[in-house]
């Protein structure tokens, strides 16, 4: 009754099958790893010392950013020059935008800095002139995966979408660093904006979107089982009626 698996159409569907199963294990086993990882990631900085408490360090210490200095209070000396709104961000459910104002360092680079979220329609506070010092936890530059950004332009002049190195490169004329830092203590108008976690260290849909992916890999597996068992049964059932003439 089973003969028809040695066939070649048969011979073909069994080695999909024994190719299918242990690839669909094996990205099954692949997404739980990264799940576990993002968990993993997520007691580190849990246990970690809140970057607030730590002492601030010179900015081009505390570079490149990662997961260790994300959020760390870093310094920076220099001379506010031009100012942007970043439009679209959310604070306290509230719909506003970002302040942003390069810092002109003593290095000769331009560091962005937001010194705050501002409700719609209020105008952005002008910064002080002069020599300053600022500090403020350090960011990672944004992506167009970074929640509020816009990445569609037709801005109007004088505003931005993302705050990024690769976002300012043209339209400010010095070399610009690839991070920023956000004020924990704003001007008179304006709210401080907190610090977001260190990409892949919180435990958010993107990580438990992982998750899913391990699941629907093993049922995946488990369909092409169903799937293969559903077939011998059928074409053994339409031999053994064929045999007995119906």
């Amino acid at each position: 009754m089973y003969r028809f698996l040695r066939t070649p159409r048969w011979w073909g569907i069994n080695v999909f099958v024994l190719l299918a199963i242990p690839f669909c294990v094996f990205m099954g086993t692949w997404q739980m790893g990264k799940f576990e990882d993002r968990v993993d990631s997520h007691q580190e900085a849990e246990q970690r010392p809140a970057a607030s408490t730590l002492k601030a360090e010179p900015l081009d210490a505390l570079l490149p950013v990662d997961k260790e200095t994300s959020g760390r209070s870093a310094e920076a000396r220099g001379r506010f020059g031009d100012q942007f709104l970043v439009p679209g961000r959310e604070l306290d459910g509230r719909t506003g935008s970002y302040v942003l104002t390069m810092l002109r360092t003593d290095a000769g680079r331009s560091l962005p800095v937001v010194r705050g979220w501002l409700p719609t329609g209020a105008k952005a506070p002008v910064p002080p002139s002069g020599e300053v010092t600022v500090v403020g936890a350090l960011q990672a530059s944004e992506n167009p995966g970074t929640k509020g950004v816009r990445t569609a332009g037709g801005l109007p002049e004088g505003q931005l979408g993302m705050i990024s190195a690769a976002a300012l490169v043209n339209v400010v004329t010095d070399d610009v660093y690839d991070a920023w830092i956000t004020l924990a203590d704003s001007p008179a108008g304006l709210s401080p904006v907190p610090a977001a976690a260190a990409a892949g260290t919180s435990l958010d849909a993107k990580a438990f979107q992982n998750l899913g992916y391990t699941a629907e890999w093993f049922v995946f597996a488990g369909f092409v089982i169903f799937m293969w068992f559903r077939l011998v049964r059928r074409e053994a059932e339409a031999n053994r009626d064929e045999a007995l003439g119906l």
